[in-house]
């Protein structure tokens, strides 16, 4: 909470109980109820306490006098015995509860109301002048030192400016110190934090507890703390080179995410109200630190989803454009104005954030798709809750303790961890506004499908069959160089790599330097210096690639090269798959409806450019799609006819910087705005127009009856003609 919006108040103080949720621990509630009862007018206190097990705070507020005089009856008033007036204070009915359930600290209202009026000024009130425990002894240093009460205070409010005490109440501190008294009481909800983005949440020197594990336990980020789940289930993460276990993801639990998703409801209101000024100086802040630690990221990347050092470079430097072009958004975001539509009348538009956002996300790009998703979103003025996935979780943590090191406030950004059930909880939880989920098509369907039914704005990144038309006049050497660099580069898992050639009037030729190439690349673990492709990401995966692989070979295709069966050195156990091409492949194929995702290129052939490009049309895929030839016309034809979202003309298909959009269609895409560029823009904001007029019009006798949506035009002569909207 801005220290502005503790000490002023709105005038319409409404005196309103704190919002229930769930907490990491007993302080973080209590900080929580006293920060909004600030802002609501009134002080809370703790009034009774069992630290391992309750607390119940009160509200710290004289209440109403009531009066101690009994009233006489009338019939024998005479006769009665007078009493002296006099009055009893009757303390504010306002409690809450905060109660340890399942090792998270549970808030209940049990009387909301209260018997007095709210505070116009924090410094009305006494706690407020209380001192904190090291400015007491500050007080004991500088006493014995011989300074007087106003100097003594005067270098307190050096390091406290908005420290309200008098010169009394550091007489009361210096008499009370020589009674040998140096207690003091704490309240931490009246002490302000000089800024909304401070840096508090800096990290130690030491090493966090759940990096001493060994394997290391993946923690979840909430409040701005990264704290060990309670789940007593964890996924192995497995090193796709070595099977060698990397760390454990624990399955976070209800409460957990309840508490992650609070945590991030709570942030939002001082978040949106942040200067994006100073938003966008924390990605500044996050770009210099990714740029710090790009070894650290690409090595974890290459360790968790096994793809080599160079792949795992790229996608960092991927990612961090988008954190670069998250940092104009002082210009992205700007409105529009029209001024004098009508007579005196101005309209605007402004674009607010959304709220609470998450994002969902693949294992392919442990880096690249959490920096496309998270720093648009947040500097946009949302929160957001990122789940990582649950086969390469450490990217994502990397990221959110450089976050938190930026700056960013507690609760802006949370990590949760899991499988299908907390998917379900992100579809569902009502206080999420908006979805982002890069993944599988199965995934990405029920994704889609289960967080629109609730309500949300969703977009969806889903299956993907890039295609590349090769025209007999294309040059062959960098054509060739292309295809083999997009189609087995990252070991084929990326989105966007090219699975599907189709040769214009015969392959042949092409095949045969195109299996050559491909025999050329050295497989290898990630780590391993003359590695061109690494390891798949899983057993499972390499198992469902020789699956698809085997079904071509039985419906008639021919295996030109087979990588099926390599062997690694020194990483035998290994999930790897070496190049692999399968031609003569035709349309009804599993492997060409499938997507592929793995380093295998499927070769077809057409008689002309417009039968190629109606065989790339008919695909339920149309995420991009790229042609090679030497001909304007052809190119022309291709950029007009095919309905792939992105398109490569003597180039392969690449994921749009942040400027441009991306634009998957058909079965690649589900959702209305895309990622990248304005439209993630407009998918991580809403639209307010507003229309004004200070314009004042004499007043005039009885009540206009007329149409409330009418807007006064000024005609030439000067008079004025009313239009109903």
């Amino acid at each position: 909470m801005d220290s502005l919006d503790l000490i002023e108040f709105s005038e319409t103080l409404q005196m309103l109980p704190p919002p229930p949720g769930s907490f990491l621990d007993r302080e973080e509630l209590i900080q929580h109820v006293g920060e909004f009862a600030l802002s609501q007018g009134y002080v809370v206190t703790i009034k009774q306490s069992r630290k391992d097990r309750d607390v119940i705070l009160g509200c710290d507020r004289g209440g109403v006098y009531r009066s101690r005089r009994k009233t006489i009856d009338e019939a024998s008033g005479e006769n009665a015995r007078k009493r002296k007036t006099g009055s009893r204070l009757t303390n504010c009915p306002f409690e809450c509860l905060g109660k340890k359930d399942d090792g998270f600290w549970v808030l209940t209202i049990k009387n909301g109301s209260h018997n007095h009026e709210p505070l116009k000024d924090i410094s009305e009130h006494p706690s407020a002048r209380r001192f904190s425990e090291s400015e007491v002894l500050l007080i004991k240093e500088m006493t014995e030192a011989g300074l007087k009460p106003r100097q003594i205070l005067k270098r307190l409010r050096q390091s406290n400016p908005e420290l309200l005490s008098t010169p009394k109440h550091v007489y009361n501190i210096k008499s009370r110190l020589r009674q040998g008294n140096p207690t003091v009481k704490r309240f931490k909800t009246l002490r302000p934090q000089t800024s909304g983005v401070g840096n508090s949440n800096l990290p130690t020197t030491s090493e966090p507890s759940w990096r001493q594990r060994n394997p290391p336990r993946v923690p979840n980020l909430i409040a701005g703390r990264f704290v060990d789940s309670q789940s007593l289930v964890s996924i192995d993460v497995i090193n796709p080179a070595s099977q060698q276990v990397v760390c454990q993801v624990p399955l976070t639990t209800p409460e957990e995410f309840k508490a992650a998703v609070f945590a991030a409801k709570r942030a939002f209101s001082s978040w949106r109200s942040t200067p994006v000024t100073t938003r966008q100086r924390l990605m500044f802040k996050l770009q210099e630190l990714i740029r710090r630690d790009i070894d650290k990221l690409a090595m974890n990347i290459t360790s968790e989803q096994g793809k080599t050092l160079k792949d795992s470079y790229s996608e960092v430097l991927r990612g961090l454009e988008v954190v670069e072009h998250a940092c104009g958004m002082a210009s992205l975001q700007m409105g529009e104005f029209a001024s004098n539509i009508s007579y005196g009348t101005d309209s605007y538009s402004i674009r607010e954030p959304l709220g609470v956002c998450a994002g969902i996300c693949p294992s392919n790009f442990p880096a690249m798709v959490p920096l496309w998703m998270f720093p648009m979103a947040v500097t946009c003025g949302n929160t957001f809750i990122l789940k990582p996935c649950e086969r390469d979780p450490g990217a994502s943590v990397i990221l959110a303790e450089l976050a938190v090191e930026a700056g960013l406030p507690k609760g802006v950004l949370n990590i949760v961890h899991g499988t299908h059930d907390i998917m379900n909880s992100i579809c569902d939880d009502d206080d999420i506004k908006a979805v982002s989920f890069v993944g599988s098509d199965t995934a990405g369907v029920y994704v889609f499908e289960r967080a629109s039914a609730s309500g949300k704005r969703v977009q969806c990144n889903r299956g993907a069959k890039n295609h590349a038309i090769v025209m007999p006049d294309a040059s062959m050497d960098a054509t060739l160089n292309v295809l083999v660099a997009t189609g087995f580069g990252a070991a084929g898992q990326r989105c966007m790599a090219i699975s599907t050639v189709v040769f214009v009037g015969g392959s042949n030729l092409w095949e045969d330097k195109l299996v050559e190439l491909a025999k050329s690349l050295i497989v290898n673990a990630g780590t391993e210096s003359d590695a061109d492709l690494g390891p798949v990401i899983s057993k499972q995966a390499k198992e469902r690639l020789c699956r698809l692989i085997q079904s071509g070979i039985d419906s008639g295709a021919k295996l030109a090269l087979d990588g099926r069966n390599i062997v690694v050195p020194r990483y035998e156990l290994g999930n790897f798959i070496g190049p692999t091409i399968l031609s003569d492949v035709r349309v009804e194929m599993e492997c060409y409806k499938e997507e592929i995702f793995g380093p295998v290129l499927l070769c077809m052939e057409a008689d002309s450019l417009e039968e190629a490009i109606n065989l790339v049309n008919r695909n339920k895929y149309s995420s991009g799609a790229s042609i090679f030839t030497t001909s304007a016309a052809a190119a022309s034809k291709f950029q007009s006819e095919i309905e792939a979202g992105q398109v490569g003309i003597n180039v392969p298909v690449a994921a749009s910087l942040p400027f441009f959009s991306s634009n998957g269609s058909k079965a690649s895409f589900s959702g209305d705005l895309n990622f990248s560029g304005k439209a993630e823009l407009h998918f991580y904001t809403k639209v307010k127009t507003v229309t004004r007029q200070w314009q004042d019009f004499p007043s005039s006798d009885g009540v206009s009856l007329g149409n409330t949506e009418s807007l006064a035009f000024t005609t030439s002569d000067g008079s004025q003609q009313i239009q109903d909207a």
